[in-house]
């Protein structure tokens, strides 16, 4: 076996893309991740709340795995509004550090244009090293 698709049980399908994909040298690899639930619904219309979800969808990938948040090792950040991003910074470490705790990979943010889903603030990438028995 090469690789396995990882997806959180009860998440509705992907479609044309894996939420992961783990190696059997344990990096796994965690698609970008947007603000909707396990049903595809964006329940957060607001940029901390999106990021929130993201950042849940992310850990539950890694989880489904058999990892932690300690076992991530980079995020790479899509964000669609700058401004938004930086006025927030404290609420933005806050919720961070809710889901993820005091873990802080290796990180890159990026400003788009735009992102796939137009309801979408903001997408999150992640890659993971997960021990291996």
């Amino acid at each position: 076996m090469a690789h396995q698709i990882i997806h959180p049980d009860g998440w509705k399908p992907a479609r044309g893309y894996a939420n992961g994909v783990l190696c059997e040298t344990g990096e796994l690899y965690v698609g970008g991740q947007i603000g909707w639930t396990a049903d595809q619904v964006f329940e957060a219309h607001d940029f901390i709340g999106q990021m929130r979800q993201a950042l849940r969808n992310i850990r539950a990938v890694v989880e489904a795995a058999g990892g932690g948040p300690e076992h991530i090792t980079r995020l790479t950040w899509y964000v669609t509004d700058k401004k938004e991003y930086l006025a927030r910074q404290a609420e933005v470490g806050a919720a961070y550090r809710e889901v993820l705790g005091r873990h802080f990979p290796a990180m890159t943010m990026v400003v788009v244009a735009a992102l796939v889903e137009d309801e979408a603030r903001v997408e999150i990438e992640a890659t993971a090293v997960l021990p291996r028995a």
